[in-house]
């Protein structure tokens, strides 16, 4: 019987034992707690455990699974609520209270409750790795696909009525080329660190919408694409991936809260489910997975709280849905790595982070994709990261590593946080990779002018940062008109475009048609204003007339369904730069 040698936190040492492999799930101590091989050599076996080892003494024995670390992959994942290595925290509840005691046991998803099946498959069918054999409802919105697990293939010797039938239950026989059968139930399991395989990927060449003008127009990020979020203490990120989680246009979010703190989870629980999903008039937990490890919850399970939440990820996505994946925060997964690194011994690296961090960080970001699954259907899983760098310090490790291996990068700026300019994305600091990959679609399916529009208003915003060099240095007073006349359309654009209202009904969200109809009122403002101003109209009489500020207001004045009022506002923009050049030239009489 193998036995814990030495315990160092979450680190358990057993020694002179070639039982166990790497990366093989084990049992440890009399409570069983779970654990993960992290190294063997001749001498050790060294055990990464994912609960906390309070209590643990040296002697208590070890027991291989045989197996990795695996999650259970079958209906009644979507809407429930698991901890880092999927435990259902609303059944542990039930179990042990409100803490979690160390080695409950309690399975994945429910063995007992039954499900409406629909076969689809026949016997003589021959079914390739990847292929549906039966659905059924999951929750209202949606369907669960269950799929023969990769590396498995044949012919259907047996397929079960359709019914009601539990996870556990067998539904369908295989009978493999070299006479091997195959039993597929509705579930099956797969190893969290090893991503699931596809076909191919295809291009990424459509938006995720969220809802948000900084991101969908100036900063935009693709289905299957991956984007970070840093930002110190109190800049918005969490609230940031709230609002992205609630209105952007995946079919099935997963909320990974790694390391964050309880009340915050609380606040997302409580948020997704009084919240109406306004695709489906269902509560926004129909199509939400919840993957909860606080900060006061053992520290080696944030980084399998990761893996948890991409694996059931790609698992929605080889079924042909698109997935979004927010994960607060990868700086706390980061240092659970450097933690666990400090007590394994390992040479540290820049900040006292592994020398392995990079890799991890790239590991996690490269399974997003938009592919071609197994089963010849399209789906994506988009990552965005939130990262939280201590003292709003982006050149620390977390932070830099990160940017190496996505393509969009949402800076949160505290001067904007603590301004209430919502979303707290600075622009001038942020960048996207994605534009030119989605011109295409901004052609067909908004206005062919939509990036020329893009294009102007960023170059404002420019213009306007290098302007207030100036500004600090000699006042506004003494800018020429053409230059005031830009720093004033680049505050519209700032505090009439860029931030937006979270809890107005018309400004949470707001679809690209608008989003492109406001840009084209701005700009029609700026042209029509420089016309004048070039034409000796001084800017001082256009700024009396207060349309500027009409127009900073349309965001809350023209109803998300009403865009014909656009047309109103460019014919008042009209009105009133013909009020001020009347009024300049009367008075140069």
């Amino acid at each position: 019987m193998n036995s814990v040698f030495s315990i160092n936190g979450p680190v358990v040492k057993v020694k002179d034992t070639s039982d166990f492999s790497m990366m093989e799930m084990v049992y440890v101590g009399n409570k069983r707690l779970i654990g993960e091989v992290i190294s063997v050599n001749s001498d050790e076996t060294t055990i990464q455990v994912y609960e906390v080892t309070t209590g643990l003494r040296p002697g208590e024995p070890v027991v291989g699974t045989g197996a990795p670390v695996s999650a259970t992959l079958g209906p009644g994942i979507i809407s429930n609520i698991f901890d880092g290595i999927e435990r259902p925290l609303r059944d542990i509840e039930a179990v042990c209270g409100a803490y979690i005691a160390e080695g409950v046991s309690v399975n994945s998803i429910d063995e007992d409750k039954k499900w409406q099946i629909t076969m689809i498959v026949k016997e003589g069918d021959f079914l390739e790795s990847g292929a549906i054999y039966a659905v059924c409802p999951e929750t209202p919105v949606v369907e669960h696909r269950c799929l023969v697990p990769p590396g498995i293939s044949g012919e259907v010797i047996y397929a079960a009525p359709d019914g009601e039938y539990r996870v556990n239950d067998v539904v369908c026989r295989l009978k493999a080329e070299d006479g091997t059968e195959h039993e597929l139930t509705l579930f099956h399991k797969w190893p969290i660190k090893q991503p699931r395989p596809f076909t191919k990927r295809l291009p990424i060449d459509r938006p995720l919408i969220t809802g948000q003008r900084v991101i969908d127009t100036i900063l935009p990020i693709a289905k299957g694409g991956t984007a970070a979020v840093p930002g110190g203490f109190g800049t918005g990120k969490t609230m940031t991936q709230h609002q992205l989680a609630k209105w952007c246009d995946a079919d099935i979010i997963v909320y990974i809260g790694c390391g964050e703190r309880g009340n915050e989870m609380t606040q997302v629980l409580e948020e997704f489910s009084g919240l109406i999903d306004p695709k489906t008039n269902r509560p926004l937990t129909d199509r939400t997975v919840l993957i909860a490890n606080t900060s006061n919850m053992p520290v080696a399970a944030r980084e399998a709280s990761i893996y948890t939440g991409i694996t059931i990820a790609e698992y929605y996505r080889d079924m042909g849905y698109h997935i979004a994946i927010m994960a607060d925060s990868t700086s706390r997964w980061a240092e659970a790595l450097r933690e666990i690194s400090g007590r394994l011994e390992e040479m540290p690296a820049e900040e006292g982070f592994p020398a392995y961090l990079p890799s991890r960080l790239s590991e996690f970001y490269e399974r997003a994709g938009y592919v071609e699954s197994l089963n010849g259907s399209e789906g994506s899983v988009t990552i965005i990261g939130a990262v939280s760098p201590q003292g709003s310090d982006f050149s620390e490790p977390v932070t830099q590593n990160t940017k190496r291996f996505v393509r969009c990068f949402w800076a949160l700026d505290k001067s904007l946080a603590y301004a209430r300019h919502y979303p707290a994305i600075n622009w001038n600091d942020s960048y996207s990779e994605y534009t030119d990959d989605l011109s295409e679609y901004y052609y067909k399916n908004v206005d062919p002018d939509f990036l020329v529009c893009r294009q102007r208003i960023s170059s404002m915003l420019i213009e306007e940062n290098k302007l207030m060099e100036i500004v600090k240095l000699i006042g506004a007073d003494v800018l020429p008109d053409d230059q005031k006349l830009t720093i004033e359309t680049a505050r519209v654009i700032r505090v009439g475009f860029l931030q937006q209202n979270a809890y107005h009904k018309d400004d949470t969200y707001v679809p690209l048609d608008k989003q492109y109809k406001m840009m084209k009122t701005i700009l029609k403002l700026y042209d029509e204003c420089r016309s004048a101003v070039d034409s000796g109209v001084p800017f001082s009489l256009i700024s009396e007339t207060g349309i500027f500020e009409k127009v900073i207001k349309m965001k809350y004045d023209i109803p998300n369904d009403k865009p014909a009022k656009f047309i109103e506002l460019e014919t008042e923009i009209e009105q009133a730069v013909r009020k001020a050049v009347k009024q300049s030239a009367e008075e140069g009489r």
